[in-house]
């Protein structure tokens, strides 16, 4: 049986969904609550609500809250089911978890750490279907040149600019004169 559940974080209503003892979604902010449980019926027409989680996924909600409240977290740990993805996504998604909060990777670095060099394309396109963002922080993966590329998310790329404002993402290793912006008003 499938459930899932809606918490607040400072950016707005995400949600998880289980079965079991594993993660098998995740969902990035939405604006509002009802806006959120639309999205989820799309996603999990069978899950159902649960206010009683189990304690792994209140860990989950606590790891996720902190994480967008400005705390640098690692949420590798949590238990997704990566064996409901195909091959080649779960590659792009284990390359992502291991991205640091604060940094980034290009689509075309992950393709190298794949060993798909020619890939890039592809990357984005799974991770546009990331079913477990923001635990698999597919935020955290640029194009070419510090450039947003896209954000399937509620609000796009504002929202993933967010995300990364809210851990002092860096885009580059050299630090820049206007770094202490956010990501939205740095020039070019």
């Amino acid at each position: 049986m499938q459930h899932y559940i809606l918490f607040g974080t400072a950016i707005g209503a995400c949600a998880l969904i289980w079965e079991g003892d594993r993660i098998i979604g995740a969902q990035l902010p939405e604006h509002d609550a009802e806006t959120a449980r639309r999205r989820l019926a799309k996603r999990a027409p069978d899950a159902e609500e649960n206010g009683a989680p189990p304690v792994f996924i209140r860990t989950a909600m606590a790891e996720i809250v902190a994480l967008l409240s400005g705390e640098p977290r690692d949420l590798s740990h949590l238990p997704i089911d990566l064996a409901r993805v195909p091959a080649f996504n779960r590659k792009v998604y284990e390359v992502a978890l291991a991205i640091p909060p604060g940094e980034t990777l290009t689509y075309g670095e992950v393709a190298r750490r794949i060993g798909d060099p020619g890939a890039a394309r592809a990357v984005g396109v799974a991770l546009g279907r990331n079913p477990f963002a923001p635990i698999v922080p597919c935020h955290r993966i640029l194009a070419a040149g510090g450039k947003t590329g896209g954000f399937s998310a509620d609000g796009g790329v504002e929202t993933k600019l967010k995300m990364l404002t809210i851990e002092k993402a860096r885009t580059s290793a050299m630090p820049g004169l206007f770094d202490a912006l956010p990501l939205a008003a740095r020039p070019g």
